[in-house]
C-alpha cells in the first residue's frame, strides 16, 4: 500500500511538471502589453486524476485482469501492393473532385511523403538515426531561392543542383559519423541540423537573415507560366496561349500534380534501390555492422551512400517547398520538422515505404480536421505517438522480410 501511495504521488507531480507550462500558465498580448494568466485549476484537477488512478490501479487490476489492446492488422505484401495501387488511383483522381484548400492539403502530404521515403532510407533501411534531416531539406529549398535570387535561374534549371547540394551535405555529414551509432549518431545530425538553421539566420548578407528570401516563382510548363501575368514583357503565359480563362485552381492542381510525380518517382527510385547489391548492404548494417563487415562489406562507404541518396530525396523535397511556398526562411527549418519526418518513419513503420506513405497521410491530416485543438496540437501529438509504441510498435504497416521455415 505504501508502495502504491508513493507511485501515486510521484504520478501526480510528474504530471504536474508536464502540463503546467501547457494549461496552468498562458501568455496573453494586450495591447502593447504581454500578460501571464495562471489556471491552476486544471493543474489540480490533471493531478487529482492521476492521483486517484494510481492508486486505484492495484484493485483495477485484481477486478478486470491484464487489458490486452486489440491486434492491428497485418497485410500481406500482395495486400500492400493492392494498397498502394489504390492509393495511387485515389491521389490521381484527388485534384479534380476536392476543394481547393482540400488539394493544397494534400499537396503538402505528398511532401511529406518524399521526406519521409528519403529518411527511410536512412533510418530503416541503413539503421542510422538521423534528427537532422531538416538541415538536407533546408540546403535544397535554399539552393534554388538562392540561385533565383543571384542568378535568375528557374525552378527546373534549379532542381538538379538542389538535390546534388544536399547530397554534397549528407555526403560531407557522413564522415564525422562513420564511427558513431545510437544516441551518439542523433546528438551530432542534430547539431548539424542546428548548425544549418544558425548559418541561414546569421549569413545575412546571402540568406536574407530571418527574413528568408521571397518572390521564388512557381514552376513552369514548358516554359510558360501559370499565372494571370507574364512576369517578363511580351511573354504570354499558359492560359494565353491555349486560350483558356485563367483560374488560380489550375496553379493548385499543378502543384499537386508535380508533387505526386515526385512522390512516385521517390518511390520507385527508393523501392528498386533496396532491390540491388546496395539495398542488401543497407539491411546488413541495420543488422548487424560487425557481421557486416566480416563479410567484405565497407560499412564506411554504405553509411555515406545512405546518408548521401537520403539527403538528394530531401533537396528535391526542399526545391519544391521553395517553389510551393514562393518563400524560404530558417523558421520553416526548425528540429519540430526533423522530428515530424521521424515520426512519420517510426509510425509507419521502419524500412516499410507504404507505411510511410499512410503515416504522412495521418500526422498531415489529422491536425487539420481537428484545427479547434491547435493549440494542443504538439499535446496529442506526443499522446499518439505513446499509444502507438504501446499498441504496435513496430509500425502501422511494418516491412515483412523474407523468411524460411526448416520443417522438423
Amino acid at each position: 500500500m505504501r508502495a502504491t501511495i508513493n507511485n501515486a504521488f510521484i504520478a501526480a507531480g510528474m504530471t504536474a511538471i508536464i502540463i503546467t507550462p501547457v494549461f496552468g500558465l498562458q501568455l496573453f498580448r494586450q495591447g502593447s502589453q504581454t500578460q501571464l494568466e495562471s489556471h491552476w485549476g486544471m493543474v489540480a484537477l490533471g493531478c487529482a486524476i492521476v492521483f486517484v488512478l494510481q492508486l486505484l490501479k492495484p484493485a483495477l487490476g485484481k477486478l478486470f485482469g491484464q487489458v490486452n489492446l486489440p491486434k492491428a492488422p497485418t497485410l500481406a505484401p500482395k495486400g500492400q501492393k493492392i494498397l498502394g495501387l489504390l492509393l495511387i488511383l485515389i491521389a490521381l483522381a484527388w485534384p479534380f473532385f476536392g476543394s481547393r484548400s482540400q488539394v493544397d492539403i494534400a499537396t503538402l502530404v505528398l511532401i511529406y511523403v518524399m521526406l519521409g521515403l528519403g529518411l527511410n532510407i536512412v533510418v530503416g533501411f541503413a539503421g542510422l538515426l538521423d534528427l537532422g534531416f531538416v538541415g538536407f531539406y533546408a540546403v535544397g529549398a535554399y539552393t534554388y531561392a538562392l540561385l533565383y535570387h543571384w542568378a535568375g535561374w528557374s525552378f527546373w534549371e534549379a532542381l538538379p543542383f538542389s538535390g546534388l547540394a544536399a547530397a554534397l551535405f549528407g555526403y560531407l555529414l557522413g564522415f564525422p559519423v562513420l564511427r558513431l551509432r545510437g544516441d551518439y549518431l542523433a546528438i551530432v545530425t542534430l547539431g548539424f541540423g542546428e548548425i544549418i538553421r544558425l548559418l541561414l539566420i546569421n549569413l545575412t548578407q546571402w540568406t536574407g537573415g530571418p527574413d528568408g528570401i521571397s518572390g521564388v516563382p512557381k514552376p513552369t510548363l514548358f516554359g510558360y507560366e501559370l499565372t494571370r501575368r507574364a512576369s517578363e514583357e511580351g511573354a504570354q503565359t499558359l492560359h494565353q496561349m491555349m486560350g483558356w480563362t485563367f483560374n488560380n485552381q489550375h496553379m493548385v492542381i499543378y502543384l499537386y500534380l508535380l508533387a505526386l510525380v515526385f512522390a512516385l518517382v521517390t518511390l520507385y527510385v527508393s523501392n528498386r534501390l533496396i532491390r540491388m547489391p546496395i539495398g542488401r548492404a543497407w539491411e546488413a548494417l541495420r543488422e548487424d555492422e560487425i557481421a557486416c563487415r566480416s563479410l567484405g562489406l565497407n560499412p564506411t562507404n554504405i553509411k555515406l551512400s545512405a546518408f548521401t541518396l537520403g539527403a538528394m530525396f530531401a533537396g528535391f523535397g526542399g526545391a519544391f517547398f521553395a517553389a510551393r511556398q514562393g518563400l524560404v526562411n530558417p523558421e520553416s527549418f526548425t528540429f519540430i520538422e526533423s522530428a515530424l519526418i521521424l515520426a512519420v518513419v517510426v509510425l509507419g513503420g521502419m524500412g516499410s515505404q507504404i507505411g510511410v506513405i499512410l503515416a504522412a497521410i495521418v500526422l498531415t491530416v489529422l491536425p487539420e480536421i481537428a484545427r479547434e485543438f491547435a493549440e494542443y496540437r504538439m499535446l496529442l501529438f506526443g499522446l499518439v505517438m505513446v499509444l502507438m509504441m504501446m499498441w504496435r510498435p513496430q509500425g502501422l504497416l511494418p516491412t515483412q522480410r523474407p523468411q524460411v521455415e526448416i520443417p522438423q
